[in-house]
């Protein structure tokens, strides 16, 4: 019994049910070859060598797809391997303006903001903290957030990422939609700095059907599903609509259904039980009709 499961996750089977179905819905990395690809770049930015001219990176993609995963994934391990913090993490404050964006990074940074909307005083917080902590990345998670804001405030944010690298030696890190691409490439100098991590939407093919199989292996369910058979796969695909996220939440959603009702495994009728409504049909679901 078990033997589809990973030798970790085997012994789950033997857990209460409620530690079972903990151990389903917790998060877990995900690890596809894309995913491998942008850690393996990141550590190459890590490595690099000091310049005056620092180059970044964009991971572009669709909401729900994994890019802050890989962002995190990165920062925690670099964490557990060095000695010093060098990598940065800065969520992006909705809202527009260059108060927010400063704010976003002296929030990132554990430095007191305080309720001041000087922005230079602000600009000036952050140089000093960037002398002292010497950040070799900064990431920016979500960072289409500063693109919302007047045209002058935008420029100010891109004259931003430039001189940090010229005066710091920080490689910037823009994970967004695809709206960092269109503001990043709107001219060759930012263009020239910043090389392309594409997190597409996931198309129906072998590697997705991998990813299926790799998510059967990591939930305890004694029986085996077949995830990967191609009634239950195109099924999953509809309605995940391609999103990693929204896979991971389809096949969890499934799993805990299969220990509660103790069938043990996932089948195209548990899934279709589910009710699961596609990201892009909420807008109009059924459920939204009833709450007016």
């Amino acid at each position: 019994m078990g033997d589809h499961l990973l030798d970790h996750v085997r012994p789950y089977l033997d857990r209460s049910l409620e530690d079972r179905i903990a151990y389903i819905r917790a998060p877990r990395w995900i690890g596809h070859h894309g995913a491998k690809q942008a850690i393996e770049r990141l550590n190459e930015l890590l490595s690099r060598s000091p310049g005056l001219r620092t180059r970044g990176l964009m991971l572009v993609g669709p909401y729900a797809n994994g890019k802050t995963m890989i962002a995190e994934r990165f920062a925690v391990a670099h964490l557990k391997a060095s000695e010093s913090q060098r990598v940065w993490v800065v969520q992006t404050r909705e809202g527009a303006g260059l108060a927010h964006f400063y704010g976003s990074i002296l929030s990132a940074l554990r430095a007191p903001t305080g309720n001041s909307r000087d922005v230079g005083r602000k600009a000036e917080q952050i140089d000093h903290l960037f002398d002292g902590l010497k950040p070799k990345i900064l990431i920016f998670d979500e960072f289409h957030n500063a693109l919302r804001g007047r045209s002058r405030d935008v420029e100010t944010v891109l004259a931003f990422l430039r001189r940090i690298g010229r005066q710091f030696d920080i490689s910037p890190v823009l994970i967004g939609e695809v709206a960092v691409y269109d503001f990043i490439n709107a001219t060759d100098e930012m263009a020239s700095r910043f090389e392309l991590l594409a997190v597409p939407r996931w198309r129906y093919d072998e590697e997705f059907l991998a990813l299926l199989d790799s998510l059967e292996a990591a939930l305890p369910l004694s029986r085996r599903s077949d995830l990967s058979d191609e009634t239950l796969a195109r099924e999953i695909f509809r309605l995940s609509e391609g999103l990693i996220g929204e896979i991971v939440a389809i096949v969890t959603a499934a799993a805990v259904a299969a220990v509660k009702s103790g069938a043990e495994r996932i089948t195209k009728a548990s899934v279709d039980e589910l009710d699961y409504v596609p990201v892009s049909r909420r807008r109009g679901a059924r459920l939204r009709d009833g709450l007016l």
